[in-house]
């Protein structure tokens, strides 16, 4: 939990860093390409902000209220992330119409490609570090956070070009265009984030390959099964079957069968919580 949670600390402070420096650079340029990289930074800080209050949250231990957990407060808070990113967007793209409508020329194009490039750098390495322990601690909030950096590595690094090619180029009518293109990217990862979150608080079914995995552990023992049912939540999985076994068999015998089914499958997937439903069979 402690691992989870300072990642997500780190995350809140370089975006704070961030944002400080696009809102300078985009203030001293007048480029609505920086002050929507500042946007979409200030974005990420909720979200970064979200992630962290959800990584502490998910990981309490079920009590009354919540015997399964509170493991779908990581997808909730993934698809607030979601929606976040969205309005981000729209802003975005409004701010960058209206710089059409009336456009002003960009100045200290220096300070925006130098801000852009210490953006995209940061993020690289943050970003890096929110994924590995995302997929160490199976957290859809961290790795929600993670996306959120690595198309920041992107969008920054375009509008960093887009200065550039300003700069040298002198066509200041660039810049609003290079913004859009920049919504646009954050919109596909509004759509990427939201269809990951929302699936599991629907119940959806774990993957195929883990589904496969449940499989292998029952047919390699040759046990016949039916009504495999699985689910996920936030990092925590569940499933349950029905078991056929012999009637003559005693209660013992049951009761270890169904022991090493359960330790095998928590052995190979993780945080999984099985539960076996016997049924007697001639």
């Amino acid at each position: 939990m402690n691992e989870k949670v300072n990642t997500a600390r780190l995350s809140i402070l370089s975006n704070c860093g961030l944002i400080i420096l696009k809102v300078l650079a985009g203030l001293f340029s007048g480029s609505v390409s920086i002050i929507s990289e500042a946007i979409h930074s200030g974005m990420d800080l909720l979200a970064s902000v979200i992630a962290f209050f959800s990584v502490k949250m998910s990981d309490i231990p079920p009590d009354k209220e919540h015997p399964y957990g509170h493991g779908k407060f990581e997808n909730v808070s993934g698809v607030v992330e979601a929606v976040l990113i969205f309005v981000a967007a729209g802003w975005i793209i409004f701010e960058a119409i209206h710089k059409i409508i009336s456009p002003a020329e960009v100045t200290n194009l220096e300070i925006g490609v130098a801000v852009m490039a210490v953006s995209a750098v940061v993020n690289f390495l943050v970003s890096r570090k929110l994924y590995k322990v995302a997929k160490k601690t199976d957290s859809i909030a961290l790795e929600a956070d993670a996306l959120h950096l690595k198309t920041d590595i992107y969008t920054s690094a375009g509008v960093a070009a887009g200065l550039l090619l300003i700069w040298l180029t002198g066509w200041h009518f660039l810049d609003p265009f290079v913004a859009i293109l920049v919504a646009l990217l954050i919109i596909k990862e509004s759509y990427n984030l939201l269809r990951r979150a929302y699936s599991p608080l629907l119940d959806a079914s774990l993957s195929q390959d883990e589904t496969l995995l449940i499989s292998e552990v029952m047919l390699k023992r040759g046990l016949s099964y039916h009504n495999l049912r699985t689910r996920k939540s936030g990092q925590y999985r569940f499933a349950d079957l029905h078991l056929e076994m012999k009637e003559n068999m005693t209660l013992k015998e049951v009761h270890d069968i169904c022991d090493e089914i359960e330790n095998e499958i928590k052995n190979r997937i993780r945080h999984i919580e099985i539960q076996i439903h016997v049924e007697p069979v001639k």
